[in-house]
């Protein structure tokens, strides 16, 4: 019904037909009545009206995104060149570049470091009013790094205040009285070094920064029976609770009464008050069935479009993470990327240590591994797939198991899994369910409890293949079709949320297959799909040499500019795309319903 409601919808306002009001006496007009309440909502499309190209291909050239309502201009995160480009945003159709802020030379001019090759690259950008603040990392990311603060009247630095480790995302309160830093810490190569992850809060009057930390949460410490430890993910290679968790997305409710950190690796979300500066709760997100009826995905890159349920539970792992108010209430919205220790990890090369800590020791390649597939790694004395009945999951016509109860390509047999999360909650090498990082959607959450209220479920997937066919769920950096199924699938990353005419929306990027999904999310408990738009073109092989040809490639960061704040009056997202090197302007055009 809701397909035909849509369709409907579509021919009202492609043949422009309207009520108008009549006394229906005599067929004349009568006179106009008083606007009532649309009851019947309104429709939105996003159109491309503006995009600037950084000509650097496959190097995060445009990361994170920031508007200046002020003097119509576009902050993007140039991690590439270790700047902050400033773009001329005031004509979309002709995107400027004005300067570049290169931040490592503000910090040595400022007699912060003694040289540039201390400070590592720009991670977040954010814009109140007229000052901008950028988070920047240290060379080695494990020390500490610093927020810079900006006039963006002319580009000066203010001030630069010394933060936690890896500085990844940084966000103002609403009334711009404070600015929240998610400091990652995350570990070097082999996990020499790992420092604690924490949320730096800074007072901009003063500039004055309290650290918030989560020691109390060791194991052993004062909090540690508070963690929802069924729920989330704690594997940290010999680390403690506090170096386990990293910050890497932080949303500020409606009153800037409370911050929301999404604890990716971890699978959870940190609350912090920010009127005392303390953790207030870590909930756990928990697990996405995939064999549900309407959570179904691809597993396999070698088989084209072949969505199904399977005995996998996604872990949500969110990286963006955004606030939105209903009815006096706070929502959650996450893009439920994934991420994996993966690159910290393969360093490792003593077995002994890596399995201890609950990790697959590959001796091939002599390197640690949590990333397992059976493709890989299967072997009959390490895992196998089982039914509830402990016989393999599937069997070749005479009832013997192929690879263990995986399958074969059209299977389970390339997807990759978390080893470690997978034997913690089997109890054994004897899988009944797969542990998958991310979950291929995105969702709401109760902010106060924490409980799920609505995930997109098989839509991303299910959309982009109908449009796209065997191309859908592409990488970002080529034209492979297929390739990412086995792999967090379309990945969804970037999100903003925005409100027009009184509806609140949710834009959320797939930062593999590329586009902006669209979602009207007013009733939290029944969005509805609006929109896909996707200006890649899977039809071009590309490389450095000619990847314009192929679009927007990566959408990393969002920012949404109301009615109110745009230049020329109409609501407009703005994309930074991380592997295109391009940041891209849409306009939001919107008619209202008529009952």
């Amino acid at each position: 019904m809701k397909y035909l409601t849509r369709i409907l919808v579509m021919l009202l306002i492609a043949s422009g037909i309207y009520a108008c009001g009549s006394d229906g006496s005599d067929g004349t007009n009568g006179t106009d009545g008083t606007d009532g309440t649309n009851g019947a909502g309104q429709v939105i499309g996003l159109t491309q009206k503006g995009r600037y190209s950084s000509g650097v291909f496959d190097a995060s050239a445009a990361e994170i995104v920031a508007y200046d309502k002020v003097n119509n201009r576009t902050y993007v995160v140039n991690a590439n060149s270790g700047h902050v480009d400033v773009l001329n945003s005031s004509d979309l159709s002709n995107v400027t570049l004005v300067t570049s802020i290169s931040v490592a030379d503000d910090l040595v001019a400022a007699g912060t470091v003694a040289n540039t090759s201390l400070v590592g690259a720009a991670n977040s950008v954010a814009v109140n009013g007229n000052i901008m603040a950028v988070a920047v990392e240290a060379d080695p990311k494990t020390d500490n790094g610093w927020v810079m603060f900006y006039s963006t009247a002319d580009n000066t630095l203010l001030r630069a205040v010394q933060v936690g480790a890896l500085p990844d995302m940084l966000t103002f309160t609403p009334d711009g009285s404070k600015v929240v830093v998610a400091n990652e810490g995350e570990p070097d190569e082999g996990y020499a070094n790992d420092p604690e992850g924490s949320v730096s809060v800074i007072k901009v009057s003063d500039y004055s920064v309290v650290n918030v930390g989560f020691t109390d949460f060791n194991s052993g410490g004062t909090r540690y029976s508070e963690l929802p430890l069924s729920k989330m993910v704690i594997d940290g290679f010999n680390a403690t609770v506090a170096e386990s968790l990293e910050p890497e997305y932080i949303a500020v409710d409606a009153d800037g009464a409370k911050a929301y950190v999404s604890l990716q690796e971890n699978n959870a979300i940190a609350v912090i008050n920010l009127s005392t500066n303390t953790v207030e709760k870590i909930f756990g997100l928990g697990f996405k069935d995939h064999s549900i009826p309407g959570n179904e995905l691809d597993a396999s890159q070698k088989d084209g479009v072949n969505i199904k349920n399977w005995p996998v539970m996604g872990v949500y792992m969110p990286d963006t993470i955004s606030t939105f108010t209903s009815n006096g209430k706070t929502y959650l919205v996450t893009a439920n990327e994934g991420d994996s220790r993966a690159d910290w990890l393969k360093d490792i090369t003593d077995q002994t240590a890596c399995e201890a800590s609950g990790y697959f020791f590959s001796t091939d390649d002599t390197e640690c591994v949590d990333e397992f597939s059976a493709k890989d790694y299967y072997d009959s004395d390490n895992v196998t797939l089982v039914n509830a009945d402990g016989d393999p999951y599937i069997t070749d016509n005479t009832g013997t198991a192929i690879h263990g109860g995986f399958g074969g390509d059209s299977d389970l047999y390339r997807l990759k899994f978390s080893y470690s999360l997978t034997v913690k909650k089997n109890g054994g090498t004897d899988f009944e369910k797969l542990y998958a990082y991310g979950a291929r959607s995105f969702s709401i959450w109760d902010a106060e409890t924490g409980l799920l209220v609505y995930d997109s479920g098989s839509d991303f997937e299910r959309i982009t293949a109908n449009i796209y066919g065997a191309d859908f769920n592409n990488d970002n950096a080529a034209n492979a079709g297929d390739d990412r199924s086995d792999n967090k699938g379309p990945e969804p990353e970037a999100l903003a949320i925005g409100v027009i005419n009184g509806h609140t929306y949710a834009f959320i990027g797939l930062e593999r297959m590329g586009g902006i999904m669209v979602y009207d999310v007013s009733n939290p408990y029944a969005p509805a799909y609006v929109q896909y738009i996707n200006n890649r073109n899977v039809s071009v092989n590309f490389d450095a040499s000619n990847f314009e040809e192929a679009g927007d490639l990566g959408p990393e960061g969002f920012a949404f500019v109301s009615s109110a704040n745009s230049a020329d009056g109409i609501p407009m997202l703005i994309v930074g795309n991380e592997v295109s090197g391009t940041t891209t302007f849409y306009s939001i055009l919107s008619k209202a319903l008529s009952q």
